[in-house]
């Protein structure tokens, strides 16, 4: 997440760089080719073209639309995991033996585990991300770093669990569903021990199911993409408008300066003025599609690590410990 005012613009130029650079070339090639060798079979009439911008701009606007929410509803997800995860602690706590408890202690850790087994998942790449993409990883490298990639989840989750709940947690494909099962577990013995009453134990196991809809409902985003026919159609229409717009502008940019001392010369404002038709457009389209996966490790992404960071040391405060750990803050504005 970027915790900036904005993106600077040389964050943005750094970050368009390349697809600039193609762009140019793009528009370079019809204008030296009309002009120098005369090739005025090339120019296009820009209605058309106009005509499909127009479409395009639809499509891409319906495309960030819908990106933006479902990185709102990523947020949202994780907002109530906060909220979920705050009422859950103190519930236990004073309903299961107290601060000192050694059960209690063990289940918020557990929740630790959960919270770190689960953030580990949803940054596991998919083939539809963009992280693999040469603009995103260069920006990426430059500017900061994504713990789940730089960490192993074993020596994560040793930090929370004891030997034999770390071996059979780690021999599991899900690994989070698999601690909030052991949760329940946990909260069944206390109650056949008489430690909480049917009560209480309904209000802990509710706790419990909530987190495993707000994971379900985050892995629910994280393995459906975004509909890549949508997707398909906006990436063709895209590589036809830039393709035509240098074109559609051949024969207005030449006529720009007919009877003034620039005549003959304006044709070269077409680079310029379709490179920057061009840039807008496939920047709006990247600005989409770089929000569309709010857990593939952008920099627009939900900062699930800090999240997850927060709420431990929100839970370890309510057992009183004194070494808690330090919170995760922006590097370059990222907030992972």
């Amino acid at each position: 997440m970027h915790t900036g005012k904005r993106y600077s613009p040389v964050e943005f130029f750094i970050w368009t760089l390349r697809d600039v650079l193609i762009m140019i070339v793009l528009t370079t090639i019809p204008t030296i080719a009309y002009h120098v060798f005369g090739w005025t079979f090339l120019a296009l009439p820009w209605q058309p073209i106009a005509i499909l911008g127009t479409a395009l701009a639809f499509i891409v606007g319906f495309k960030n639309n819908a990106s933006y929410g479902r990185i709102w509803e990523a947020r949202q997800i994780y907002g109530a995991i906060i909220n979920d995860s705050r009422s859950f602690a103190y519930t236990l706590r004073d309903t299961a033996g107290g601060k000192q408890d050694e059960t209690v202690k063990k289940m918020f850790y557990r929740h630790f585990a959960w919270l770190t087994a689960l953030r580990f998942q949803l940054r596991e790449p998919r083939n539809w991300e963009n992280m693999t993409k040469f603009s995103n990883k260069k920006f990426q490298e430059a500017r900061y770093t994504v713990p789940e990639w730089n960490s192993k989840l074993e020596d994560e989750l040793k930090k929370y669990l004891p030997e034999n709940e770390l071996h059979y947690v780690l021999s599991k494909k899900n690994r989070a569903t698999h601690l909030t099962a052991l949760q329940s577990e946990s909260l069944a013995a206390l109650k056949s021990k008489g430690v909480i009453n049917d009560f209480q134990w309904k209000a802990l196991q509710e706790a419990i199911i909530k987190f495993t809809n707000e994971q379900g409902k985050a892995e629910r985003i994280k393995n459906f993409p975004y509909p890549r026919n949508f997707a398909s159609m906006a990436t063709y229409l895209m590589l036809v408008f830039v393709t035509l717009v240098p074109f559609g502008l051949l024969e207005v940019m030449e006529n720009l300066g007919e009877g003034t001392f620039m005549e003959g010369y304006t044709i070269w404002f077409n680079i310029a003025i379709s490179s920057v038709v061009c840039w807008v457009f496939h920047t709006l389209d990247v600005v989409g599609e770089s929000a569309v996966n709010p857990f593939e490790g952008g920099a627009n992404d939900i900062p699930i690590t800090q999240i997850s960071r927060m709420i431990e040391i929100d839970m370890r405060d309510m057992l009183d410990e004194k070494e808690l750990p330090k919170p995760i803050v922006a590097k370059n504005n990222i907030l992972m």
